[in-house]
């Protein structure tokens, strides 16, 4: 892509031409005007000659696709630049091959109070179990290690991190030699990360921004949180956002209410809510997602952690609604979904169900679904906060989810067609660093979901990914090419466009101009996902790669 002459600040009028523009204002448009921040037209390449002599600058798109730029609806910044930059096993093979990484990130790390890593998962390793405390004393070389896994709602760590953390032996969740879980694992996921000099912490967050921009990632969703990080942490990261060219970062903070002088502390951290991984429940992979019949893969049944009640849940958003705050909640297992469900309808039947409504309260991964819930979902106005990557890596009928439910419940899962139908809002995200950012996987995932049944269109699953995080923080007038909406976009090198049929999912494509719709990429399971170009914020470009 070339220009006339070099990119301005973002305050300048440029005309962007001989592109494919996916905008619904014109679904052949071929050009488009962005001026002060905004998308100012959008049409033909022929009607763009009459702006060519007076704008600030051309773009000469190449055949390229223009997009809007994605949001990310549910990320952790500073564990994902963390991850990226320090010690990352989410695709290590073999528990071995981990401890070797451990041995190498430990003696390349020499100055560090406490090791940090990422990433590890049991149920994909032969050896399935996970590293033992003995085990990684032995790699770290005694030193002080917190590896949280995957899902990073469990984490293993070493015997000299313990010790930095009073009393951690007597909380709930700890077990002698075993992961650590609930109160213990987060009482030492505080101690480890407040090990992090406010350098470490700003260069990661850093990372992670540049990383985003870079695959056209224009805003993403920070789930921050007293049991996730830290009220510096997330203050500092917006701050950082405010202050630095990259995407733009909309702050959740999850703490429960319980008066409305905490809803004033929320505001002055700079949150959008008191919302985002509010724990109401843990995770499958950990077992601590929280369900109505036992896990099928544990020796003493149980059913998962549960972690607020119904009331707690009403109480919350009863707060929230009146101080005019974004309530949200994590939900994974089906009971604790129902929970959700009940303090919501409770809080509606105390409030007004036109107020719940109105306030666009969120439910986190929302994963065990039933039809009732579903419904409920779309009665009460809940936006469903998915991640598809969690069912493109645990999904299948031999994957960790039918390990963990067995095959019969596994199957019910991530209902995404099913939310769509109902009515309910979609917002996907990654949850990184528990998967990678990656936009165009993410819809991918979505679109071919490993149950055939909840897979939705292309189109579908592309606007939940930009324009559902934007009206997850209640806009409605972005996350698309339209006149007057933000200029935020990311400018892609792809393959052939395709525009799915009207009344097929997945499996026949359309390349008929005739219908009216714009088109975007193949991304059938082999095809080469696009690669981003440039990625625009608010008219001003953010990242450049080669051939941007």
């Amino acid at each position: 892509m070339s220009e006339s002459t070099p990119s301005g600040p973002g305050d300048g009028t440029v005309l962007l031409r001989r592109g494919d523009i996916h905008s619904p204002a014109d679904p052949f448009a071929t050009a488009m005007v962005v001026e002060r921040g905004q998308v100012a037209w959008v049409g033909s390449e022929g009607a763009a000659d009459a702006f060519a002599s007076g704008v600030d600058d051309v773009w000469d798109l190449d055949g390229a696709l223009v997009t809007p730029a994605f949001t990310d609806a549910h990320v952790h910044t500073t564990a994902t630049g963390l991850a990226l930059t320090g010690l990352d096993l989410s695709d290590a093979r073999t528990l071995a091959e981990a401890l070797d990484r451990v041995r190498a990130h430990a003696a390349a790390h020499p100055a560090d109070r406490v090791l940090l890593g990422h990433g590890w998962d049991a149920a994909r390793w032969p050896e399935r179990r996970a590293p033992s405390r003995a085990e990684l004393d032995a790699a770290a070389g005694g030193r002080a290690l917190y590896l949280s896994r995957i899902d990073v709602h469990s984490a293993q760590v070493t015997t000299a991190l313990l010790d930095l953390v009073p009393g951690v032996t007597g909380r709930a969740g700890y077990e002698s030699s075993q992961p650590l879980t609930d109160d213990a694992h987060h009482a030492v996921r505080s101690a480890a990360l407040d090990a992090l000099t406010p350098e470490q912490r700003t260069d990661a967050q850093r990372a992670a921004l540049r990383h985003a921009a870079s695959l056209g990632i224009g805003s993403l969703h920070e789930c921050a949180g007293p049991d996730i990080s830290g009220e510096d942490d997330l203050t500092g990261l917006l701050r950082l956002a405010a202050d630095e060219s990259g995407p733009r970062v909309f702050g959740y903070w999850a703490e429960r209410l319980h008066s409305a002088q905490d809803a004033d502390r929320i505001r002055e951290l700079g949150a959008l809510g008191a919302a985002g991984d509010l724990f109401v429940d843990g995770a499958l992979g950990s077992h601590t997602a929280c369900l109505h019949q036992p896990y099928a893969d544990v020796a003493a049944p149980h059913t998962g952690t549960a972690r607020l009640d119904a009331d707690a849940v009403a109480s919350h958003v009863v707060l929230c609604t009146e101080a005019g705050l974004q309530a949200g909640f994590h939900a994974i297992g089906d009971a604790a979904v129902d929970t959700v469900v009940t303090g919501v309808r409770a809080a509606a039947d105390k409030l007004g169900l036109a107020r719940i409504r109105a306030a666009r309260h969120r439910v986190e991964h929302a994963e065990m679904l039933t039809p009732e819930s579903v419904a409920a979902f779309a009665e009460l106005g809940l936006t469903a906060s998915v991640q598809p990557a969690f069912d493109r890596l645990w999904g299948g009928e031999d994957g960790m989810y039918a390990d963990r439910l067995g095959a019969e419940r596994a199957r019910t899962l991530n209902p995404y067609a099913a939310l769509l139908r109902s009515g309910v809002p979609l917002a996907l995200g990654s949850d990184s660093p528990v998967t990678p950012l990656d936009p165009w996987g993410t819809v991918r995932a979505a679109a071919f979901h490993r149950t055939p049944e909840h897979r939705v269109s292309v189109r579908a699953a592309f606007t939940a990914h930009t324009r559902g995080g934007w009206r997850a923080v209640g806009r409605d007038d972005a996350g698309v090419l339209v006149p007057g909406a933000p200029a935020d976009f990311a400018v892609w090198r792809a393959d052939a466009l395709v525009v799915q049929a009207p009344d097929d999912r997945v499996a026949r494509w359309s390349t008929d101009p005739r219908s009216g719709t714009p088109g975007l990429p193949d991304l059938t399971p082999g095809a080469e996902l696009p690669v981003c170009l440039r990625t625009v914020v608010a008219g001003r470009t953010v990242f450049v790669g080669p051939g941007g």
